[in-house]
């Protein structure tokens, strides 16, 4: 069973008293197979990197700072208990819940990160402000949590790649590690908000890993980046359902590919009111 801790003294006298070393999973709740899997992947590096002389810490908090409407932070799914039955099944040791105003006892902030400009691209450019509050809340996250390594999902690269630039900027001794998505058999990455799908807009979604895996095969057959691109949105025309909000070629510091780079495609879709991203590696 793992440790509950609501409030950031109870994560302190907590941490003075394992006296080990901690890394981190930070997850606005609403947990799948794919937070599961991060649990699992920091277990397993406490295992083999700290001969199991190390803690996994969860957070749970849906950090308001980061949703650009309200209605979109009021429909955030919420599901703590089962997100707890989670956690402790995937080893986490302990699982940080703090409420709002713990977090913002000042009330509601972000720190100045606008000079991250790869911050104001995708999902930056559809999303303002959005990176700033997710950066603002890593950073007090891990200066609470204290981690030596932290896990992050790739399913959202963007916010993997700012968070590596974040901890590096700032001279963190922290090890930002990336984990590969965890999709469901159909190719369709795991997310919080799949549950907000209806059953006829979760078979359209299937769409978004196909999309990508076409634009692969285009690459792969001869197809330069830009026609590659021009034959996946083509084929994603044939479901008027689903609004394309970009799908855009990158190597993987999110900068112009080169001939030479490998290429990561990313993309984001609206269906109905539901926003869905994605990327895949398209060539390496």
């Amino acid at each position: 069973m793992s440790e509950t801790l609501n409030t950031i003294s109870a994560y302190q006298n907590w941490y003075q008293k394992i006296n080990q070393p901690v890394v981190t999973v930070f997850t606005m709740g609403a947990l799948h197979s794919g937070h599961a899997k991060l649990i699992e992947v920091a277990k397993e590096y406490v295992a083999q990197n700290l001969n199991g002389q190390g803690k996994v810490v969860v957070s749970i908090f849906v950090n308001p700072t980061q949703f650009n409407s309200p209605a979109d932070l009021s429909n955030y799914p919420r599901t703590l208990d089962s997100d707890l039955v989670i956690c402790a099944a995937a080893g986490a040791d302990a699982v940080f819940i703090p409420t709002a105003s713990e977090m913002y006892p000042a009330g509601e902030t972000k720190i100045g990160l606008t000079h991250y400009q790869i911050g104001n691209d995708l999902e930056g450019a559809s999303r303002p402000g959005h990176f700033e509050g997710m950066l603002t809340v890593v950073t007090k996250l891990l200066n609470i949590t204290k981690p030596i390594a932290t896990f992050f999902g790739e399913k959202d690269f963007q916010q993997l790649v700012l968070v590596k630039q974040l901890v590096t900027d700032l001279n963190m001794e922290i090890n930002v590690i990336g984990v590969p998505t965890v999709r469901d058999q159909d190719g369709f990455a795991l997310s919080s908000r799949n549950k907000r799908l209806s059953e006829t807009q979760r078979e359209l979604a299937s769409q978004i890993p196909a999309t990508l895996t076409l634009l692969k095969r285009s690459i792969s057959e001869g197809h330069d980046l830009t026609s590659a691109i021009n034959i996946a949105t083509e084929y994603l025309t044939n479901f008027p359902e689903i609004k394309i909000d970009y799908l855009e070629l990158r190597n993987h510091q999110l900068g112009k590919p080169s001939n030479t780079d490998s290429v990561r495609a990313l993309i984001a879709v609206q269906i109905g009111e539901i926003r869905l991203i994605d990327n895949m590696t398209v060539r390496d």
